[in-house]
């Protein structure tokens, strides 16, 4: 027997094509948008998912009147509480098409509400994040973290941490560039390793220390269940990985009058390259909030 909430009795949505954080050929990450999806079904938006085998957005109207809209994300597998990339996209596609026209936005997610901000000069998004939270792992757990990436053993982990703004991913400081690219996981042990340890997903990275700001990391997400193996460019892991290196003094954070941006490039072993640009997020009195994230967004051929 057929659910009736199921059946569809509006035309198919018409789902465009962007890429997010694009830094090249064929880089970003790709989101399938459907900018009215306020008759969709939740299965429809999954199997929208499925079929484009990508992290996708859905624009329904609000619950709250203190938001402009509500962001739905769905990835192969389930649907995500919040998700950085498709957010900016998203934003970034409502604008080209005048659905947003105001310099801010107040958008409703399942991870909590996000802000938003117009860049006029750069003709790009910049979305909120809030403040990092880090959870120590356990000796036992970041050995097993060691042996899913399929590191050397006794190697000097200078960072292992649970780290989250949205979601949990779990950092790990990896020597060089080269090392991080070349990275080869035991991808079969993936979700079963971050169900144990609590994250959603592991996010290596390699600091450029040969830059005199420090202000270039090098990453790559390997998320526990999105229905893919490697995501080609993460806001929310790097919103996180961001925090973490400010919260511990790696990487500056500037102030209110002249926040320091940091370039978290990923994507680059997967040929799809990727740069996410992050800011720091002042509150009134000059202490740090959380952080912005924004990055340039492509029309794309899905």
């Amino acid at each position: 027997m057929t659910d009736s909430h199921d059946v569809q009795s509006e035309p198919p949505p018409s789902v465009m094509g962007i890429r997010v954080f694009v830094n090249g050929p064929s880089g970003g990450n790709p989101v399938p948008l459907v900018v009215d999806a306020s008759q969709m079904t939740s299965s429809q938006m999954l199997d929208i998912a499925r079929q484009f085998g990508h992290e996708s957005a859905f624009v329904v109207p609000p619950s709250s009147e203190s938001a402009d809209w509500r962001f739905r994300f769905f990835v192969p597998c389930h649907e995500m509480e919040m998700c950085g990339h498709a957010t900016v996209g998203t934003l970034w596609a409502m604008r080209q098409l005048g659905l947003w026209e105001n310099p801010t936005a107040r958008i409703e997610t399942l991870s909590g509400p996000v802000d938003a901000l117009w860049d006029e000069p750069a003709q790009q998004v910049w979305v909120s994040q809030p403040p990092v939270q880090v959870h120590e792992l356990s000796d036992h757990h970041r050995q097993r973290v060691a042996d899913v990436l399929r590191l050397p053993p006794n190697m000097n982990y200078v960072t292992m941490i649970n780290a989250a703004t949205s979601r949990i991913k779990t950092l790990v400081e990896l020597p060089t560039a080269d090392f991080l690219h070349g990275l080869q996981p035991d991808f079969s042990a993936m979700e079963g390793l971050c169900k144990e340890i609590g994250s959603t997903g592991l996010y290596p990275f390699y600091l450029d220390e040969t830059r005199v700001t420090g202000t270039t990391v090098f990453a790559r997400q390997f998320p526990r269940a999105s229905g893919y193996a490697e995501d080609a460019a993460t806001g929310i892991a790097a919103a996180a990985l961001w925090g973490y290196l400010v919260n511990v003094g790696v990487v500056p954070a500037g102030s209110p009058d002249a926040p320091a941006a940091c370039t978290v490039r990923q994507g680059d072993a997967m040929g799809c390259p990727s740069a996410i640009v992050i800011r720091g997020r002042f509150n009134p009195d000059g202490h740090i909030q959380g952080c912005w994230l924004s990055g340039r967004v492509e029309w794309s051929v899905l």
